[in-house]
């Protein structure tokens, strides 16, 4: 392949590189900042802490092999329910990529949780980690993140509210 060819190449399908990875950072980020209750919850489970000891006990290569592990086995739903969405079966994609985010997430969450002083020990790990931190905390100064993070929290207080007051009828009842 000549020099001209990949440069058009690269003009092309750069700009669409960069949006796909931007919407599969945004896509964990919104499922990070919704699921962050439900990971403090089951943190407590009694499951859980055993887990989080095994996990302390590890090195910081086995650690960062046990964090891959549920990123390579659940990163493809992603994948998949695009596929599902785009062959019609719309509600199964949804439900697909719901519940592997949810599992990704919350397995991922937690293992970097309890290793990330290990994992940062690791340069290139530490490098990456740092990147994709930056990053991520540019694209949620930009005013689309800011205006769609307003959205989302509003509609978390409406939901509140109507759970209290849904609460507050059936026990006056």
């Amino acid at each position: 392949m000549g020099f001209i060819t990949r440069k058009i190449l690269k003009t092309i399908f750069e700009p669409i590189i960069l949006v796909l990875v931007a919407v599969y950072f945004v896509i964990d980020a919104l499922a990070l900042s919704i699921l962050k209750p439900l990971l403090r919850k089951i943190s407590h489970l009694k499951v859980f802490k055993f887990i989080a000891t095994w996990v302390a006990s590890l090195g910081p290569y086995s650690t960062l092999a046990l964090l891959l592990v549920p990123l390579v086995l659940l990163e493809p739903a992603k994948l998949l329910s695009a596929y599902l969405a785009a062959s019609g079966r719309i509600t199964f994609g949804v439900l697909v990529i719901i519940i592997g985010e949810i599992m990704k997430i919350t397995i991922v969450e937690r293992i970097f949780h309890i290793g990330r002083d290990k994992l940062m020990t690791i340069k290139a790990f530490a490098w990456i980690y740092n990147f994709a931190s930056e990053w991520l905390t540019w694209l949620q100064a930009l005013p689309p993140w800011q205006s769609a993070k307003h959205q989302f929290d509003n509609f978390v207080l409406w939901a509140h509210k109507l759970n209290h007051d849904g609460r507050a009828r059936g026990i006056s009842h």
